[in-house]
């Protein structure tokens, strides 16, 4: 009877689950959505607590104590730059509980038992991997962790000597502590040069894809404790982060594997198309650029890291009050991978109140580009290069862009000309369209807001 209430109250877990994805995908019920997605998790741990023959109680609420406290100070004090990094960090830590569950439960091997044994193999390996991959990828957005050439023999061969140990700890009567910790150091050696490699500008998809392997360490270890609610919730993660990794490289017009292994954006930095020696950036003061947005019919705010960094959010939401006032229409155009992870952009303008009818996606908002008057590009670069359209030789030719060029004026704020995340220079600074507004984003618009106010 217990187990079957059990069962019951996973199945609930489940649902809640799915119930609170679903509404996580729109703005205005993510919040809802988080609810009660937490209220699944939190009646999955409680009915746990009812499994017969559970025992270190008190060491179980020790670790949920200091999880709980460790998990709010965290996500209560991260700045919205640094929201990526913790998304990693966390994806590793998915990644190592599964791995040491793994270490723990080897000794119990039965040698009869192999599809469990394989299932506690493949928990140790996909565990480790993707621990030590996050914490570079972490490593890597926080830029403290460089771009390392690896040979792609040596990582498979790496892998490989995983794999063949743990086929040989299955096999072996007695599996020797040596052999299994061999194992998880080489899977953890993988992870590392499997990262290492990745340019900067592809973390946001191989976060993705570490997530995916999360997920699938969860649903891996719910195989083996025979636990229902870690076996769906696990395929749950594991499918929408390999869903959300090939979204996010279709955005970028390439494929999964060109992401993985080939070495773009880890670049020096190439010249963009049309910038010869005698061509020079214009630039562009405050004053002249309130007089651009204040007498301006329709206005386009593109988003980038740069408006995180600066947590100009606020700012620039003041500044479309400001010209909506006077009339202007102002909208925001959204690129799917701007920002350092998906939906980067959305959040950090929903934090400032930014209406989500406002936010036009890619596709929708280049049909709208010749149409307007005045585009705004504030700390986004790749994204918005015209040499991924015009520039064959270019590194992300091809990927699909926001066509600020389009519009009669663009203005460009930026603290300086430097490249952005892919290592290369940008074509838009040097299109006869375009002004540059150098300046900290945050200084910048509310300087923007005061000149437009007296005007």
């Amino acid at each position: 009877m217990i187990l079957q209430l059990i069962d019951i109250g996973y199945l609930v877990a489940v649902v809640l689950f799915i119930l609170g994805i679903k509404l996580m995908s729109h703005p205005e019920s993510a919040r809802k959505g988080n609810s009660i997605a937490l209220a699944g998790m939190i009646l999955a741990i409680a009915v746990s607590f009812f499994t017969p023959g559970l025992d270190n109680i008190v060491l179980i609420l020790i670790a949920i104590a200091l999880g709980t406290v460790g998990g709010l100070y965290s996500a209560k004090t991260v700045q919205m730059t640094a929201m990526p990094q913790l998304v990693s960090f966390f994806n590793g830590m998915g990644g190592a509980a599964a791995a040491l569950i793994g270490l723990v439960e080897y000794g119990d091997l039965a040698i009869d038992d192999i599809g469990k044994g394989s299932v506690l193999m493949a928990s140790l390996i996909i565990g480790s991997v993707s621990f030590s991959g996050s914490m570079i990828a972490m490593g890597k957005l926080q830029g403290v962790v460089k771009d390392i050439r690896v040979n792609k023999i040596l990582a498979f061969l790496v892998l490989g000597l995983a794999i063949a140990l743990a086929v040989y700890v299955l096999m072996a009567a007695e599996p020797k502590p040596l052999f299994v910790y061999g194992l998880v150091a080489l899977a953890l050696i993988y992870g590392l040069l499997f990262v290492y490699p990745i340019g900067g500008a592809d973390m946001p998809v191989v976060i993705s894809l570490l997530n995916s392997l999360t997920g699938v360490t969860a649903a891996t270890t719910g195989l083996l404790y025979d636990n229902k609610v870690m076996l769906m919730g696990g395929i749950l993660v594991g499918s929408a982060g390999l869903l959300l990794t090939l979204l996010m490289a279709k955005a970028m017009n390439r494929s999964v594997s060109n992401i993985l292994f080939t070495s773009f954006g880890s670049a020096a930095g190439t010249a963009a198309a049309g910038q010869d020696g005698d061509q020079v950036a214009k630039e562009i003061n405050t004053y002249d650029s309130a007089i651009l947005l204040a007498y301006a019919k329709r206005v386009v705010v593109v988003p980038g890291y740069g408006l995180a960094v600066a947590q100009a959010q606020h700012a620039v939401h003041d500044l479309e009050k400001i010209l909506e006032e006077k009339g202007v229409e102002v909208t925001y155009g959204i690129h799917p991978v701007a920002g350092r992870m998906p939906g980067h952009m959305n959040v950090l303008l929903a934090e400032s109140d930014v209406s989500y009818d406002k936010l036009i996606e890619m596709d929708d908002m280049n049909e709208q580009l010749p149409n307007t008057d005045v585009v705004m590009v504030i700390g986004a670069n790749d994204v918005v290069n015209p040499a991924a359209n015009d520039d064959p030789s270019s590194p992300i030719y091809g990927m699909p862009i926001l066509e600020v060029n389009r519009a009669t004026n663009v203005i460009v704020i930026k603290r300086s000309m430097s490249s952005g995340y892919a290592g290369i220079q940008n074509a838009l600074f040097f299109d006869p369209k375009t002004r540059m507004l150098f300046g900290d984003a945050k200084k910048v618009l509310n300087g923007l807001v005061s000149e437009v106010k007296n005007m």
